[in-house]
């Protein structure tokens, strides 16, 4: 039983490690996406040789942070299945909102030039359904169609991308996320407010909150 034990304590003081370089990575690069691999030892409170024994180099390291984030951003976009493309548009832009700190970081990383073909490839999922959505929008007429669909959606993920980037995600302003992308999908300002009135658990914080009423 000891020989099993020690091994297995082992690896979880590593994982354990592991998590709070990546929570001091993600600190780090959201405050400055160009952050030294000194800056990000210095912020977990380890030694540049330290660090270096769960990443091989800054881009092992960043290529893990956005691999994480992916995972969430995509588990957004697969909880979307709303009928209504405007519907769901704006669910999935407030749910992202939800995720902001991980979002901006995210983005931050993809502005970075080295990490552009990385970051497009792990967030696939949620741009094939940022895609669909707005594919299905267009067929019923209830998205802007004076653009092409492709050409709509990446319109649209760069909106989201710059709310979040510029925005303080802690200030209860997750409105204007899904004010801009509905905008920029062809929605009114009034009609922005008709759906957000409709639905009010657009803009919850808690898994309460966001319970739809029932009828």
């Amino acid at each position: 039983m000891t020989t099993t034990a020690e091994p297995r304590r082992q690896r979880r003081d590593a994982a354990e490690n592991r998590a709070g370089i990546l929570a001091a990575a993600r600190r780090a690069l959201a405050a400055d996406p160009h952050a030294s691999i000194d800056e990000i030892a210095r912020a977990a409170g380890l030694s540049r040789r330290a660090l270096y024994g769960h990443f091989d180099d800054r881009g092992a390291l960043v290529r893990e942070l956005v691999r994480s984030g992916a995972q969430r951003f995509n588990a957004v976009a697969a909880r979307i299945d709303e009928t209504d493309a405007r519907l769901a548009l704006a669910r999935l832009a407030a749910e992202l909102w939800r995720e902001a700190a991980h979002v901006r970081l995210a983005a931050a990383l993809a502005l970075d030039e080295a990490h552009l073909e990385e970051t497009a490839a792990a967030l696939a999922p949620l741009r094939r359904t940022v895609a669909a959505i707005v594919r299905s929008g267009q067929e019923a007429e209830t998205l802007r169609a004076d653009i092409t669909a492709p050409a709509l959606a990446r319109l649209i993920e760069e909106t989201a991308r710059m709310v979040v980037t510029r925005a303080d995600p802690s200030s209860a302003v997750g409105g204007i996320a899904v004010r801009a992308v509905l905008s920029m999908a062809g929605l009114s300002w009034q009609d922005v407010d008709a759906l957000m009135r409709a639905h009010p658990a657009l803009l919850s914080t808690s898994a309460s909150e966001r319970e739809e009423p029932r009828s």
